[in-house]
């Protein structure tokens, strides 16, 4: 049996749900320990847990990242209430479940990693909302056959190989008025470059370019955005990332200078993100 599918033996549990900063699953009658057992060793066979947190009953799963933060950041900004909003790299779904509760027209995730769609499956089990969740990537965005108004690109930008590429498939896939809200890493510098690190930025071989704010204004000018808005910057902290139980790995800790906390252990600035409106042309 496949292990989401254990979950079928407490259909008879009503479930209600609290979308705060934890977000909290608790049931009308109290789980039985065979009950509580079940649903801790799915969430164990579920790690690692990047986004969250999360409470089911007694259960705390304390993520890598306190997502509230970055989340609370960001709604302060966003008018999500009746428009169709789209999640870029939504992990295990964590800020679409926060949404919810802004009252939203709907609300479609992309994410192409199958253990993400099921941590996200195992809570929406419980959540049951209307989420539409996507194995998709943003190369996938511009042959969907809907467009968005608010499209949320989360951590994201410094992954892609062709940043200004992910912003065209961004832009082309937003409705009339509508906006992108971008949080990326940026370069503190005033010049229009960007770091290309050559092996790895803070232990992530995956980290390709990381730009100036001037840099980034360009890229997205040629993407076909004809307004950028910086929101805020703010630095990456140990108090926002973190190792937790859930993850069995390292963490933000791990890759800085243990002897300066402001350059990462390749001799790079420390994180540094910018949160960015873009409205296309």
């Amino acid at each position: 049996m496949n292990n989401l599918q254990q979950l079928s033996t407490l259909a008879h549990k009503k479930a209600h749900y609290l979308l705060e900063d934890s977000i909290k699953i608790t049931f009308d009658s109290p789980l039985s320990p065979e009950e509580k057992k079940l649903i801790f060793d799915l969430a164990q066979s579920l790690k690692p847990w990047r986004k969250g947190p999360f409470w089911i009953d007694e259960l705390f799963i304390d993520s890598e990242w306190k997502s509230f933060l970055k989340f609370n950041l960001i709604s302060s900004f966003v008018n999500f209430e009746d428009k169709e909003v789209a999640d870029i790299g939504c992990n295990n779904g964590y800020y679409m479940f926060r949404i919810l509760s802004h009252h939203p027209k709907s609300i479609t995730g992309f994410d192409p990693y199958l253990l993400f769609k099921s941590q996200f499956d195992f809570l929406n089990f419980f959540i049951q909302s209307p989420i539409c969740y996507e194995t998709l990537g943003v190369e996938h965005l511009c042959s969907y056959h809907k467009k968005f108004d608010v499209i949320l690109c989360m951590g994201v930008l410094y992954h892609r190989s062709d940043p200004i590429l992910t912003l065209k498939h961004l832009a082309k896939s937003l409705n009339p008025n509508g906006e992108v809200i971008l949080d990326t890493l940026i370069l503190d510098c005033k010049e229009e470059v960007a770091l290309c690190p050559p092996k790895s930025y803070a232990k992530m071989s995956n980290a390709y370019f990381i730009p100036s704010i001037s840099a980034l204004r360009g890229w997205c000018e040629r993407a076909g955005f004809k307004e950028v808005e910086l929101l805020t910057q703010v630095p990456t902290t140990t108090q926002e990332q973190r190792k937790t139980e859930w993850i069995d790995s390292m963490s933000l800790e791990n890759f800085l200078d243990p002897h300066n906390p402001n350059k990462t252990i390749e001799g790079y600035q420390a994180p540094i993100r910018g949160y960015f409106r873009l409205k296309r042309k």
